[in-house]
């Protein structure tokens, strides 16, 4: 065992005897999920690690190595039957929708939408297996080395508007992420299309690290920006700024994100939805080791406030 294995394992250890003294009560305050493939692919896996920890909810995305909207709707079935008998609701459920570039307003940009309103059923439907009535979606996406094109926002707005009208339809609201390199990335550009679209149940996945990725200030500056009533979603991690300018994700505490302020804000907004943390980093190249450091981490700040 080298030196920096044995320091990490010893880290982990500790976080480990931690977690299992934290009362219940803070466990359970927030309805806190993870992101499961962020512990693991397995589903099961992923399920004994939030009970381990007290959790209660579950955000999920890939489920055996798939997205959930890729897996049969017999697999979901599987898999909340896997979450009921471990007392694990879902949180919401991930999907690709609209994390793509613009298409086209001609035939070719028509037949990509349509495939898109496909993946938007399908996600209803997987969300209606696993009782959740919350979708994460997204807000199209530009080139890395590029810009945003402005000449594109009165169409996304349109097919976002539409998005809402057709999730309302069947009783789902759609929470929107802000994201490196989308249409939607930083709080003031949240806040923008969340004042397009007024819809009550079109809101945001406001993911503060995601905001930070694309420059400025996500908390208490951009935070500001945003209707707390619109916020249907958090997301939570870590980031620091390298000496290129560029961010990179590491554990909870140890970044440059004020959690404890953000988390104090929302309470004091009266925020009673969901939270997940979503790592995005590993500890030894493992997804679980990270995601326990940075829960750990999590659940002692929620303990403050």
């Amino acid at each position: 065992m080298t030196a920096k294995t044995r320091r990490t394992f010893l880290s982990l250890a500790a976080t480990a005897a931690i977690a299992s003294a934290l009362p219940s009560e803070h466990r359970t305050r927030f309805r806190l999920a993870v992101t499961t493939d962020e512990i693991d692919n397995d589903l099961l896996t992923a399920i004994r690690f939030l009970r381990r920890f007290g959790l209660g909810y579950a955000e999920v995305r890939n489920v055996w190595g798939k997205y959930n909207t890729s897996q049969p709707a017999e697999k979901i079935r599987d898999a909340r039957r896997m979450l009921d008998e471990h007392g694990i609701k879902t949180a919401i459920l991930d999907t690709s929708f609209f994390k793509i570039p613009v298409p086209a307003d001609a035939a070719a940009g028509r037949g990509v939408i349509e495939k898109q309103w496909a993946l938007l059923d399908r996600a209803m439907e997987r969300a209606e297996i696993l009782g959740t009535s919350k979708i994460r979606t997204f807000a199209f996406t530009y080139p890395r080395d590029g810009k945003p094109d402005a000449a594109n926002y009165p169409r996304i707005i349109q097919l976002l508007k539409e998005s809402a009208r057709r999730a309302k339809a069947r009783g789902f609201r759609l929470a929107l992420e802000n994201v490196g390199h989308s249409y939607v990335a930083t709080a003031a550009d949240s806040a923008r299309m969340l004042k397009a679209i007024p819809d009550d149940n079109f809101g945001l996945t406001w993911d503060p690290n995601n905001a930070a990725q694309m420059g400025g200030n996500p908390f208490p500056k951009g935070y500001a920006m945003l209707d707390p009533g619109r916020i249907f979603h958090v997301h939570l991690r870590d980031y620091r700024y390298l000496q290129s300018g560029k961010t990179e994700w590491c554990g909870v505490g140890e970044g440059e994100f004020d959690h404890l302020g953000q988390l104090r804000a929302l309470a004091k907004d009266g925020y009673q939805e969901t939270f997940s943390l979503e790592t995005h980093y590993r500890v030894d190249g493992s997804k679980a080791k990270a995601s326990e450091v940075s829960l750990t981490a999590l659940l002692k700040l929620m303990e403050r406030v």
